[in-house]
């Protein structure tokens, strides 16, 4: 996937990315972004498969992650650990990792927004994780996260609005579809302007009371 690809649907943002790849890959809307004024991230998923409470294999992922990908992970039940915080956000922008997806919480709110690094959590948790070599996880296989499937090397969009995951295979045309539905919606903000409504634009039945 280009980066010229992973900046234009940045640009797009992840509600308009949904939408025009067919209302696909929206990721539930408890994983929301951990302060509202942090970076849209748009790029490869890295995916991660965590134990219950144990954020070894995160470590470890930090470190086979490429620059640019986005760490997606999946935690089963055990949401309600801290399993990402300061230390490892430090450590990924050193390595060039563009953000943090995870079906669970972190921790070290305030000072990861200081830090500038994007997080999409379903929480913040002070919960602490162990670090046990014998518990299974893994590196890049498919993940589940509510009914999307994540596969390695899909589209990742996250912003105040949410998160999305599009197929690798389905990117570059939900982007152009994406460019395409945003000078629509040009045009639409132009005709309301002039006076033009929703109503009429779109040819909506007024229903009963509107004149």
């Amino acid at each position: 996937m280009r980066d010229d690809l992973l900046a234009r649907a940045a640009h797009l943002g992840a509600s308009t990315v949904h939408e025009a790849a067919g209302r696909i890959g929206a990721l539930p809307s408890s994983i929301t972004a951990l302060y509202r004024e942090q970076p849209a991230i748009a790029g490869r998923a890295a995916t991660v498969l965590c134990p219950d409470g144990d954020n070894l294999w995160l470590h470890r992922a930090i470190y086979t992650a490429a620059p640019g990908e986005v760490l997606v992970v999946e935690v089963g039940t055990g949401e309600d650990f801290g399993y990402w915080g300061e230390i490892m956000a430090t450590a990924a922008q050193e390595r060039g990792i563009a953000g943090l997806v995870i079906s669970g919480c972190v921790r070290d709110a305030v000072q990861m927004q200081r830090l500038g690094f994007p997080v999409f959590s379903t929480g913040t948790c002070i919960r602490g994780t162990v670090k046990d070599p014998l518990r299974p996880g893994a590196i890049g296989g498919r993940l589940r996260l509510g009914d999307v499937l994540v596969s390695p090397g899909d589209l990742v969009v996250g912003d105040a609005d949410g998160v999305v995951v599009v197929p690798a295979e389905q990117a570059e045309a939900a982007v152009a579809a994406g460019e395409a539905r945003e000078r629509k919606e040009a045009g639409v903000m132009e005709q309301l302007r002039a006076g033009g409504t929703t109503l009429e634009i779109f040819g909506l039945p007024a229903g009963g009371g509107v004149q």
